[in-house]
């Protein structure tokens, strides 16, 4: 990069970049509710100071799928003060905007509104966090896209095909792509990629005059088979990829020099997870560009709370003690002291010269007492502390290394949660519910026979991160229900033997198939469909039941409490129950201890060989672009890609060996932001 200050002129596009905001997380903490609210004003205070054109987020703007008051009111407080002004828009949309923005009810960019003043427009693709649910398919974003503060764009309707068309920006001279892709679970995405089904839209005119972006929400470490997006796998004409999800920031372009594009990973601006990862430095980017030209710049974030970590092998400390020196336990716990001392000072020294950085940092001190060594007290450890950390509960964490059972090999292997969450750098962000259901189900001495490990994770991950509370039941009835009709359908022997062989065979061929995405969606909807019906029974029930004063319970954030039983007298026609009374216009109050109904019919799977049943074929309904405009820039579908000779460097009209991106850097060392002539002889 250059060290000169960047000349800028009416075609140059000034872009900040951020990721992983999660607005919300720990609000309710004393001493860390207010961290990721006061980052955010921070970040939303450079788009000011630096009046830049647009900001672009990469996903997991809130913590939480359903926010709370609290953040809602602070991101909306934020958005409106420092998006609203008189400062006018200096770039116009090219694309078709129906195209672009059409999951909304205003399907057009928030500034062309006419009802809104907007100065800076906020350009944002959704994550795992605030991912689209519920029987609508929305999300947080949908609200502050539909109040006009944020233009929510990358969300795809289809889980067999993905098509990304881009959104085409102009400022004078320049004109940028902007793809983008929300949040899809990793191993779907990976299938789709494998299967050529992620499309990528391009225009048909001047195609090597554009700066092509692209935003994405995805694991990029690899942490299992398919649990991860490869680079290799996005299209080679791209120049920039904006890398979400991933907390580690990684804000310098690392180029690809398979792919020959670059990478910026801008990683989280709050500290989620006390590992290495977060442990470095948060920023945001200022990304400057014209023609085909960028700079990045890295802007400090002055009000993130910092992490630092240490970790300590006391059997790698022999001159100091072992584990036969009197006292040990005692030494170690001093030499664990000292080391969070240390720590301190350096936190201490960093804060000097900066008021707006939190007073308390976070520390965290991995100890491996392998070797013999016995752990101490962490909790009294830790209250020395107390009043100098702003994470006294968890300032120690005792890890052993794995040791591996050789002298008996036939004993099933068990699993080992302590080395499971033990795990180092982005392993912690990646930890997932429905990952420790699939780990355990496979370590397991008896695996699931009926339903499938991905489908358990994924009720269970739903029913922890959703408070989807009747997910489970529905995932096994409709299992029991698919199967049945299976054994009908292929008129197996009423025997156990067949029945479970059948049953296992049926099970394996669904495994890692669209057919058993399609059932989980299935299972999904009806899960939401069972609460919000269950949901409006119990309104119907505690409102209008008597001519007294009654209490109606209010929507909240927190799990409501049962209410106490009541006798009452109202108007209408007789109702029994625990509740008893009249309603005004119907039946009475359903008993509080009826069981809840279910609309699938549970039976027992013998029953599948004595009555026939009918089933029903579901229809999916696939969304199709339309970009056959007259007024609008006609797109070209790019070639799709053989993830097989992704080695070959045989690039024809697409490689960017004859049109990549150009940079501001004479240098002849390797830099990400390197002249257009020492980048593969562009144009």
């Amino acid at each position: 990069m250059s060290s000169a200050e960047p000349v800028e002129d009416e075609s140059t596009f000034k872009i900040l970049l951020a990721s992983d905001i999660h607005l919300g997380f720990l609000e309710k903490d004393p001493i860390r509710g207010d961290d990721t609210f006061n980052t955010f004003n921070e970040i939303m205070s450079y788009a000011q100071q630096h009046q830049v054109d647009l900001v672009l987020l990469g996903g997991d703007l809130f913590h939480e799928n359903k926010p709370s008051r609290k953040s809602l009111h602070c991101c909306m407080e934020t958005l409106r003060r420092c998006c609203m002004g008189d400062r006018p828009i200096s770039f116009q949309i090219l694309s078709d905007q129906a195209v672009n923005f059409g999951h909304s009810k205003f399907p057009w960019v928030n500034y062309q509104d006419e009802n809104l003043n907007i100065s800076i427009p906020v350009f944002s693709v959704h994550g795992n966090h605030d991912d689209p649910t519920g029987v609508d398919g929305l999300c947080a974003l949908d609200v502050l896209s539909v109040a006009g503060l944020l233009n929510h764009f990358g969300r795809s309707q289809s889980v067999e095909r993905v098509e990304i068309s881009p959104i085409l920006l102009q400022k004078g001279s320049t004109r940028i792509a902007l793809y983008g892709i929300g949040s899809i679970p990793d191993e779907r995405l990976y299938r789709m990629f494998l299967s050529n089904q992620v499309c990528m839209l391009r225009p048909r005119e001047d195609e090597g005059d554009w700066f092509n972006m692209f935003v994405i929400h995805q694991n990029r470490s690899k942490h299992g088979a398919t649990n991860y997006i490869p680079e290799q796998f996005l299209d080679d004409f791209l120049d920039l990829v904006v890398w979400g999800h991933e907390h580690e920031c990684r804000l310098q372009p690392e180029r690809n020099e398979q792919q020959l594009f670059y990478v910026t990973q801008p990683g989280s601006s709050v500290v989620t997870s006390l590992s290495p990862g977060e442990a470095v430095p948060k920023c945001v980017g200022l990304l400057r560009v014209c023609g085909r030209k960028m700079q990045l710049q890295k802007i400090p974030l002055q009000t993130a709370r910092r992490l630092y970590m240490q970790d300590v092998c006391l059997s790698e400390h022999t001159h100091l003690f072992n584990t036969h020196t009197p006292n040990a336990t005692q030494r170690t716990l001093t030499y664990c002291q000292e080391k969070v001392e240390e720590m301190l000072d350096e936190a201490e020294q960093e804060r000097v010269g900066n008021p707006q950085m939190p007073e308390k940092p976070l520390i965290r001190l991995r100890v491996d007492y392998s070797g013999g060594f016995e752990m101490f007290n962490a909790t009294r450890f830790s209250q020395r502390f107390v009043d100098r950390v702003a994470n006294p509960k968890d300032i120690v964490h005792f890890i052993r290394a794995k040791q591996r059972r050789e002298d008996n090999k036939e004993e099933d292997e068990e699993l080992d949660f302590e080395a499971l969450l033990s795990r180092a750098s982005s392993d912690h962000l990646t930890l997932r519910v429905e990952d420790l259901v699939n780990e355990y189900f496979q370590t397991a001495e008896k695996g699931l026979c009926l339903l499938s490990e991905q489908a358990m994770g994924k009720a269970v991950q739903e029913f922890v991160d959703k408070d989807e509370r009747y997910a489970i039941e529905e995932m096994i009835k409709f299992q029991l229900e698919k199967s049945q009709q299976h054994l009908r359908h292929r008129a197996v022997e009423p025997s156990t033997d067949k029945i479970d062989q059948e049953i296992n065979r049926f099970r394996d061929s669904k495994k890692n198939t669209t057919e058993e995405e399609d059932d989980l969606q299935e299972v999904m909807s009806r899960a939401k469909a069972l609460r919000t019906q269950n949901a409006d029974e119990d309104v119907g029930e505690d409102v209008g039941l008597s001519d007294e004063a009654v209490d109606v319970a209010m929507d909240t954030d927190e799990d409501p409490s049962p209410a106490p039983p009541t006798r009452a007298r109202g108007r209408g026609s007789r109702g029994r129950g625990q509740t008893r009374g009249r309603g005004r216009g119907g039946r009475g109050a359903r008993s509080q201890n009826a069981p809840l109904q279910s609309p699938v019919k549970t039976k027992h799977i013998m029953e599948a060989f004595q009555k026939p049943s009918r089933s029903t074929a579901a229809k999916q309904d696939e969304v199709i672009i339309d970009d056959a405009s007259d007024e609008e820039i006609p797109f070209v579908t790019s070639k799709p890609k053989r993830t097989t000779a992704m080695t070959s460097r045989g690039r024809s009209s697409q490689s960017q060996s004859q049109r990549g991106v150009s940079f501001d850097d004479d240098e002849e060392e390797f830099d990400p932001f390197k002249s257009s002539s020492s980048r593969r002889g562009r144009r």
